[in-house]
């Protein structure tokens, strides 16, 4: 592994195939935050801030070579190791398509949505705070809605990049930032900022773990605790932050016209009910449902209004 004179660079990161590619990177271009993340022409850009360095890396998944390549420009590289470990996280390249396949594609809702999108991968998150503000931030409102707010916060708490690169000029504001940052005028109310502080303050502040390697249970346990933040909430951020492949909001509204679509009772009882045929994998089912609805790429997941309880070339292995 060498980089450029310039600190570029590449890596191969190798996964199980197939691979929608096309259907991950929408949902990602969908909700691209402003300032920190850019998607066009298949490749996702964001910045990113690790315990040893910061910078600004680019994922491209590779046509016809199995793989993404990770380009970085970082200020160090100490932290190469868990950045790779969040880039696999954040485009699921650790997933087993085969197996999820064998569950999921013999059920005469989903078969039809597996076969049309094989390898369909669940988003994950290069950072667990990041992703849990968002799903905050996207309680109740449609996707441009939460981008607008998260892309003001950015503003407002963001570290700027010393030097911007095109679209993306700020870090995402760290707990420690947003638990004392002032949000008046970024069109946050108030509940939604007092969920936001509280969230903050119990990562900052207890420790609360939002990485791949927290304990789900006792993680959605903590979060629920938190004023604001519901079930569906909880299930979301299990889901993309937490890397559950279990984790599943039955309630969610998307869901449920997506079985009315398919002539089923749309009742949250009767979604969690069919659901358990999907288990082990009903994060995979529920983002197969989303990305069937008409307003795809993956339409909103939503939810009823919650109560508060280029140098180098290498592969690494799948």
């Amino acid at each position: 592994q060498r980089s450029t004179g310039e600190g570029l660079l590449t890596l191969r990161l190798a996964y199980r195939p197939p691979f929608d590619a096309h259907t991950l990177l929408g949902y990602l271009e969908h909700r691209a935050l402003p300032g920190v993340e850019d998607v066009r022409g298949g490749v996702y850009r964001r910045t990113i801030r690790l315990p040893h360095s910061r910078g600004v890396i680019e994922l491209e998944p590779l046509a016809g070579a199995h793989a993404v390549a990770l380009r970085m420009r970082l200020d160090s590289l100490r932290d190469l190791a868990p950045l790779v470990a969040h880039c696999r996280a954040l485009f699921d390249l650790d997933a087993a398509p085969a197996a999820i396949g064998d569950v999921l594609a013999n059920d005469r809702l989903l078969g039809p949505l597996v076969a049309a999108r094989p390898g369909l991968r669940v988003p994950g998150a290069v950072d667990g705070f990041e992703l849990a503000v968002r799903a905050i931030l996207g309680q109740q409102v449609s996707v441009a809605g939460a981008r607008t707010m998260a892309g003001r916060l950015v503003a407002a708490a963001g570290e700027p990049l010393g030097r911007p690169e095109s679209a993306l000029s700020h870090f995402f504001p760290t707990p420690q930032a947003l638990a004392t940052a002032s949000m008046d005028g970024l069109g946050l109310t108030q509940g939604r900022i007092n969920a936001l502080r509280g969230l903050a303050r119990a990562v900052a502040d207890d420790g609360l773990n939002l990485s791949r390697g927290a304990d789900w249970t006792e993680t959605v346990r903590d979060l629920l605790r938190i004023p604001g933040i519901g079930p569906w909430t909880a299930s979301y951020i299990a889901m993309r932050a937490l890397g559950d492949p279990d984790a599943f909001p039955a309630a969610d509204l998307a869901l449920r016209h997506a079985f009315e679509r398919h002539g089923l009772p749309g009742d949250p009882h009767t979604v969690e009910r069919h659901a358990q045929a999907w288990r082990p994998w009903r994060a995979y089912a529920a983002h197969h449902l989303w990305a069937g609805l008409p307003s795809s790429p993956q339409a909103q997941p939503t939810h009823q209004r919650e109560r508060a309880p280029g140098a180098a070339i290498v592969t690494l292995s799948k």
